[in-house]
């Protein structure tokens, strides 16, 4: 394995895709000292003095007081609509239709960037008096100004109590820059180093504790446009050699590439430092976008920074590598070549997820590198997560060739594909499936589905399973089908999703014992009654409560469920009449004893209603959350947890429809298909 290079701080760069680093000086100003509990490493390639784009004519800068440009025109929107593209490739914008999990809210609550290819909505900064006169801030914080990162959903309120949004509504609002009197620091410091080089303390830490410690340093910044990223972890880099090293496994073991010119510049950096691309263990494509630069599509492929030729080489400096997350954005650029390399040329790889890639070169090359395993029936790959979501142009016979030769396989996530009876039969005995999605697949049957499910070997310990299906189109399980998949499901489970299967009142009795240790629930479109749903949360006459005194000799005490999530739209009995106006005595679904219960998905028409009866939500201790087409009603007070779990890999909140195969937080496209689709 070739060295890593004890110090590669670049000052004369030698071709215009390489800029600068950062200068020592800027250190002190741009190192943002936010700490995150769970690391998200992205190197940070872009240069901190890089020069701010020109703007158009009319617009006024003003220097907020911590130093951020804030862009003012009264014209804005009529430059807009007259300069088009032309100007909009000179604004930096943030990824098109990203999601992000935002952890400062209740349940349910997320933050989604803006579609740069349109103007930013009118309510993008506060401001009483006349909001096309006030400028947006272009950093990536939550200050609420940001027009890359606000909250998702209707009713968006931005509310910031630190101190520096503070300073920069004043000094745009009022033109005065407020800078309040600081304290005089000694100008002379006479600083004395008590240790020598590779003694200090920090030095002689153990490897794992160190990386530990600079991994905290990883900041929690989303790839919103091209702003400089990880500084701290930067200014690491020039403290010493010990921390360098321990900095750069940090820098480079998860990488995330949000634009070409950023993935063109990391490529030149493991061409010319090759033992950089050893240390590189994830490459991260799912925020990859060229929406909001202002390019057609001529213009990104005559750029040639992300092309398959470069994609190709780029996996040839990382050896090593494990996961690689790729998405529709790519699939043109996804050849045959590009795919052997990933089945056969990384023996290392152990996740690759190709997320609603679609396109006719993507799927002509899928199946000409299918072919090569036909060829050698012997032949077996060592993924053991794989991704295929929406991939609804592949074949059948894609689905049949490829799922035996996965022995190993733990996630796999085939919704609104073509996958049909015969692929499920012919998984490999060896494989141990946890995650398994088949959501909205047309060509499988309830009768072929549940006879895999309750036969195979390869389900046995299944933890999320995902068998919902579009009735308007396909109905997935019937009635005989829900009698033999029910008593057969494993008490590892869970997440299941049963939406649009047949389900009776009579199959309460099958789904209680399911709920001691289910934590999502998906029944919609569910024959069922508001009265049928609160039995799952109460005891029945036969069941003895286990606040009872005596209990009957041989009957077990009754178990609360397990359910944080239940999901019951277009469910025609569950409106907002029903929810409100039942009598206590008979609904009890919005009340304290269905604890741990927080999330309830609902259809459109009740989310509607719902959201009209603010004082009445206030009161009852629920509110209403939206993102894209879904909505939630969501318990604000009286046991609402974080939602983090081990078997969601990353994921903070309630109800994914996507199957993460890596360990993250849920950004970019992923979040998009996870919560908001």
């Amino acid at each position: 394995m070739a060295s890593i290079p004890p110090f590669y701080r670049e000052t004369n760069p030698t071709s215009s895709s390489i800029e600068s680093r950062y200068l020592a000086s800027d250190f002190h100003r741009l190192t943002n000292r936010r700490r995150i509990s769970s690391p998200h490493f992205t190197p940070d390639l872009e240069s901190a003095n890089e020069r701010p784009a020109e703007y158009p004519s009319g617009r006024r800068t003003v220097v907020s007081a911590d130093k951020r440009p804030i862009f003012q025109s009264p014209d804005a929107d009529a430059l807009r609509s007259t300069q088009g593209s032309r100007q909009s490739s000179k604004l930096r914008k943030s990824s098109w239709s990203s999601v992000k999990e935002d952890e400062c809210g209740t349940a349910q609550s997320f933050l989604e960037s803006v579609n740069a290819s349109v103007a930013a909505p009118q309510d993008s900064v506060h401001d009483a008096n006349n909001s096309a006169a006030a400028g947006t801030c272009e950093c990536c914080c939550r200050c609420g100004r940001s027009p890359k990162w606000q909250p998702a959903g209707k009713g968006r309120k931005r509310r910031s109590k630190s101190y520096t949004a503070l300073r920069t509504g004043i000094s745009e609002l009022s033109g005065w820059d407020l800078d309040l009197p600081r304290r005089q620091e000694p100008l002379n410091i006479e600083v004395q180093k008590s240790f020598e080089p590779g003694e200090a303390p920090l030095e002689r830490m153990p490897v794992e504790v160190l990386d530990q410690i600079i991994a905290q340093l990883a900041l929690d910044a989303p790839p919103a446009g091209y702003g400089p990223r990880n500084v701290d972890l930067v200014a690491c880099l020039l403290t010493s050699k010990t921390v360098h090293v321990a900095t750069i496994n940090t820098l480079y073991s998860q990488i995330t590439l949000p634009h070409s010119s950023i993935f063109a510049k990391f490529l030149n950096h493991v061409s010319e430092y090759p033992g950089l691309g050893t240390i590189v263990r994830r490459l991260d494509l799912s925020h990859f976008t060229s929406v909001g630069l202002g390019r057609s599509r001529q213009t990104n492929s005559e750029l040639q920074n992300l092309t398959s030729k470069t994609l190709l080489k780029c996996l040839k400096f990382t050896p090593a590598i494990q996961e690689v997350l790729l998405q529709e954005n790519l699939d043109d650029d996804i050849d045959e070549y590009i795919l052997r390399k990933l089945f056969f040329g990384l023996p290392k790889l152990r996740a690759v997820d190709f997320c609603a890639s679609s396109s006719m070169p993507f799927v002509d090359s899928f199946c000409t590198t299918l072919n090569g395993l036909l060829e050698s029936p012997s032949m077996t790959l060592n993924i053991r997560r794989l991704g295929l979501h929406e991939c609804f142009t592949l074949p059948s016979s894609a689905f049949e060739a490829l799922l035996p030769r996965l022995p190993q396989l733990t996630h796999l996530d085939v919704s609104h594909t073509r996958i049909t009876d015969k692929a499920l039969a012919s998984f490999s005995e060896s494989a141990s499936l946890s995650h398994l999605n088949l959501g909205r697949c047309t060509q499988i049957t309830g009768e072929g589905v549940v006879d895999f499910l309750t036969s195979h070997p390869a389900v046995k310990e299944l933890v999320y399973l995902n068998l919902s299906c579009d009735i308007i189109g396909y109905r997935l399980l019937w009635e005989p089908d829900v009698d033999r998949l029910l008593p057969s499901l494993p008490s590892t489970l869970r997440s299941l999703n049963l939406n649009g299967a047949h389900i009776y009142p009579r199959h309460i009795s099958q789904l209680l014992p399911l709920t001691k240790h289910l934590e999502e629930l998906g029944l919609a479109c569910a024959n069922l009654s508001l009265a049928d749903i609160t039995t799952l949360f109460r005891p029945s006459q036969s069941e003895p409560d286990t606040t009872g005194v005596a209990q009957t000799q041989g009957q077990q005490p009754w178990q609360p469920p397990a359910l944080h999530y239940l999901d019951l739209s277009a469910i025609p009995s569950i409106t907002q009449s029903t929810l409100f106006n039942t009598p206590a005595t008979t609904n009890i679904l919005l009340t304290p004893a269905t604890l741990p219960l927080e999330v309830i998905e609902l259809g459109d028409k009740a989310i509607s209603s719902l959201r009209e009866c603010k004082n009445t939500n206030k009161r009852l201790g629920w509110c209403v959350k939206e993102l894209g087409r879904r909505g939630w009603y969501v318990r604000e007070t009286g046991g609402a947890t974080t939602g983090r779990r081990g078997w969601k890999m990353g994921a903070m909140w309630w109800g994914m429809r996507k199957v993460p195969v890596a360990w993250g937080e849920v950004g970019g496209l992923y979040g998009h298909y996870m919560f908001k689709k």
